[in-house]
């Protein structure tokens, strides 16, 4: 049986929002960088951003691991995206995250065999 904790949940979750909002920030920027042609030290950080948030959803086999925790934790629903977006979007995120990764690799690509 999942230990309930309101507090600890709330947190979580308030944690997760903004680990999920900044990783969707990065990934604007870097859509952004790609077709202006900007590169620098803030396209580096955004692209760790990103792939560290593609490494570690990759290695719980594509599944957010503070969703898990959330929900261990008593949450009804351990994902925030549930919360802020409408139910297929929010299902769907994941996937339309791949083209979206590719695109702005080829841009970034693009900029540097041009540059």
């Amino acid at each position: 049986m999942p230990r309930r904790d309101a507090t600890v949940v709330t947190a979580l979750k308030v944690f997760h929002t903004i680990d999920w909002l900044t990783v969707e920030v990065a990934f604007g920027y870097l859509l952004y960088a790609g077709l202006t042609r900007r590169s620098g030290w803030r396209t580096r950080i955004a692209a760790g951003v990103v792939a560290t948030e593609i490494a570690i959803f990759a290695a719980d086999r594509f599944r957010c691991p503070l969703t898990d925790l959330a929900e261990r934790l008593g949450a009804e629903r351990g994902s925030v995206t549930d919360i802020y977006l409408p139910q297929r979007l929010a299902r769907d995120l994941p996937l339309l995250h791949v083209p979206l990764i590719a695109l702005i690799a080829s841009l970034h690509v693009r900029n540097r065999l041009t540059s």
